[in-house]
């Protein structure tokens, strides 16, 4: 029999993850054929979330528990739960019900019909705020230009089969954008629309600031376009500027030159601000390279809060695959 991990990342969700093991299990209980078993990770949370899943965890061998030593992010906390799942093939779903887990029956049925790769997609947002699908229609209508990779309408909320799970695992880099890279490996895919329902309660912990900090990650993740933009309007000031200046000559020659600095604060400003956005564009990609080379674990579990049903002992970061990560996210 082929077995499933349901690989669940939360973050503060003390609130709403007794629903969300509760629902996770009764539809994993029904499905034919397949044995299964929920992974929850915890990133470092600061509430009960932890304890609570251990409890649960206690009374039902379904489940396990791996926490992290801190809030690592939740790209992270993704990758944490593939390198750890056993499964024969990995859902990766959200901790507050806005990936509805009545969908993974579905996706099992496709997979065992032979597809790699099964995506949750967005038929509506539900009730996001105005604000936040403006910004995802920005950062995919770009990210979309500047990577040729179409994004829009994905999610996080999928099933991987294992030999996309260790092809996943075994990519070097470190700064990750799980559903670029999915969908950058090319497997074939299929997709399963659903209507994003409301959270389980509580309120979203992955504010404005940190889908800022993704977006840009991914977007320089996967295109060196904002270095060749910079190129572009390079050339374009210096034609700009020798326009500017041939014009000012020959005013000058023709004794009709206007007094003042106007002209030359302008291009000043002009060429200092194009100047500081690309030393800051290749800030960024300098600060891909700084953590890339470093060479540190994306993640680290701590063994001594962690719950697997049946492990010999506290430490079960022993698994490993012979061209995988380490077990502590660490290459």
């Amino acid at each position: 029999m082929r077995h499933l991990t349901v690989v669940v990342p939360v973050f503060n969700e003390a609130a709403g993850i007794p629903e969300v093991l509760a629902r996770t299990l009764a539809v994993l209980g029904g499905l034919d054929a397949v044995s299964a078993d929920v992974l929850v990770v915890d990133d470092g949370s600061s509430d009960e979330t932890a304890s609570i899943v251990r409890s649960r965890a206690t009374a039902d061998r379904r489940i396990g528990l791996l926490t992290l030593g801190r809030n690592f992010g939740k790209e992270a906390a993704i990758q944490a739960g593939l390198v750890h799942a056993e499964g024969d093939a990995v859902v990766v779903m959200d901790g507050d019900l806005q990936h509805p887990p009545e969908l993974i029956p579905e996706m099992v049925r496709l997979w065992s019909a032979g597809v790699p790769v099964v995506e949750g997609v967005k038929r509506s947002r539900g009730d996001e705020p105005v604000l936040s699908r403006l910004s995802a229609w920005l950062f995919y209508r770009l990210f979309g230009r500047l990577s040729d990779l179409d994004l829009r309408r994905r999610t996080d909320f999928k099933l991987l089969d294992r030999a996309v799970v260790d092809t996943y695992l075994a990519l070097p880099e470190r700064r990750r954008f799980f559903r670029g890279l999915i969908e950058w490996l090319g497997y074939p895919s299929a997709q399963v629309p659903f209507d994003v329902p409301a959270r389980a309660s509580g309120r979203r912990t992955f504010g404005a600031v940190k889908r800022l900090r993704l977006s840009v990650a991914a977007i320089t993740s996967f295109s060196s376009a904002p270095l060749q933009l910079m190129t572009v309007l390079g050339v374009t000031a210096f034609l700009l500027g020798a326009v500017i200046g041939g014009i000012a000559l020959y005013q000058k020659l023709a004794h009709r030159a206007v007094e003042g600095f106007t002209t030359v604060i302008l291009i000043t400003l002009i060429l200092g601000g194009l100047t500081m956005i690309g030393l800051g564009l290749i800030g960024l990609y300098l600060a891909h390279i700084f953590e890339e080379i470093k060479g540190r674990p994306v993640f680290r579990v701590d063994a001594d809060r962690s719950y697997v049903p049946g492990a010999p002992s506290p430490d079960h970061e022993t698994r490993t695959e012979p061209s995988g990560p380490a077990a502590d996210g660490s290459r």
